[in-house]
């Protein structure tokens, strides 16, 4: 079978667990986990697209998520207020008339939109302001994480505008659906699950064309690509914003499923815990970044039940040992294990592997 197939057969299985066989074996609260899970994993696949594909180490891809999140939440919150009253955070706060900047978001159509403009549009933004420049490496990744710590400040001092410390909760009206109504949590997680699938395919489908190519080789070796000719910032805003559009769409996945956005879920640490988890999953692989937003947001919550004061400290280990043993991630060590297996089989030469394999190599080597 080649690698074309398995590929196709994989996903199939992959989408066969996640549509059938999850729903049918899980509770209803355990199918809101696993819906979280997606949500975080949406968020992860950005990351891998950014990272994982063009080197760039964003720590601040809270802020994208939370920009999705919000404009999805400020239409909620003023589809329960009703026409022309007031959300309650607001009416508690003190505030008299709704500020200029919520009223576009009583459109739903407006709010879809903002979940993925607004992100995709700042990240083109200050990636025409870095890459210009030619910032990368380090130096991007304190830039990305300052942003987050930056934008977090600016949400939490802003009480009548976003709620503040609190953020924008208790949503009663999900699209003329209860959120809280099993049936209703049951058609998120299709919904979620399906927009996952939909992006990973769209992401791979980028990834294999020709400026996908050209996104891995500016990863590489950007001076020489320059030199040739391309205009390598170029390639990395046109990818930097696409993985903000991708975080954008998973905030406003999580707000309806999880009920709630807020600063706390934006800031450096929820950023940082993103890309663990992708560097965990494999970050070189766009199934690998998945899998590692769901298999660390599970280490999360089964940590936590069965280890309520030592949690963090297993998710670090677990962490630890992925980088140490594997620093291609899950995904890094079943590619290797599948190329021993076929160097055994007499006559079978394995495949040639992926561009990352050669990254892989150089990050093992000076691990």
């Amino acid at each position: 079978m080649t690698g074309r197939w398995r590929g196709i057969a994989l996903f199939a299985a992959v989408a066969l667990l996640v549509l059938a066989v999850a729903p049918a074996a899980l509770d209803p609260f355990r199918l809101g986990l696993l819906t979280k899970y997606l949500c975080f994993a949406i968020a992860a696949l950005g990351i891998g697209l950014a990272w994982g594909q063009g080197g760039m180490l964003t720590l601040g891809q809270g802020v994208f998520f939370g920009l999705g999140g919000y404009s999805m939440a400020m239409y909620l919150k003023l589809h329960d207020a009703g026409p022309g009253n007031l959300p309650d955070f607001m009416v508690w706060s003190g505030v008299e008339e709704l500020p200029l900047l919520w009223k576009p978001f009583a459109s739903p159509v407006f709010a879809i939109a903002a979940a993925v403009l607004v992100p995709a549009a700042t990240a083109a933004l200050l990636g025409y302001l870095i890459f210009r420049q030619r910032v990368r490496g380090a130096y991007f990744a304190i830039l990305s994480q300052a942003l987050a710590a930056a934008f977090v400040i600016w949400l939490v001092g802003r009480q009548g505008l976003t709620g503040g410390t609190n953020g924008l909760t208790h949503f009663y009206d999900v699209f003329g659906r209860d959120p809280e109504d099993d049936g209703t949590k049951r058609g998120f997680y299709f919904v979620v699950a399906l927009v996952l699938g939909t992006l990973y395919l769209l992401a791979r489908q980028l990834v294999k064309s020709r400026f996908g190519r050209l996104l891995v080789a500016v990863r590489d070796g950007e001076d020489r690509v320059r030199f040739l000719g391309y205009n390598a910032a170029a390639v990395k805003t046109i990818a930097f914003a696409v993985s903000a559009a991708i975080a954008g769409i998973a905030g406003a996945l999580y707000v309806p499923v999880v009920g709630i956005i807020s600063p706390s879920l934006l800031g450096v640490v929820p950023s940082i815990e993103l890309v663990v988890a992708v560097a965990i999953g494999g970050r070189y692989s766009l199934g690998g970044a998945v899998l590692g937003g769901v298999l660390l947001n599970w280490a999360h919550t089964a940590f936590s039940e069965q280890y309520p004061s030592g949690w963090v400290y297993l998710q670090g280990l677990l962490f630890i040992l992925v980088i140490v043993l594997v620093p291609g991630g899950i995904a890094g060590a079943v590619r290797q294990a599948g190329d021993a297996i076929a160097r055994r089989r007499p006559g079978v030469r394995p495949e040639p592997p992926p561009a990352a394999d050669a990254a892989e190599r150089k990050e093992a080597a000076t691990a």
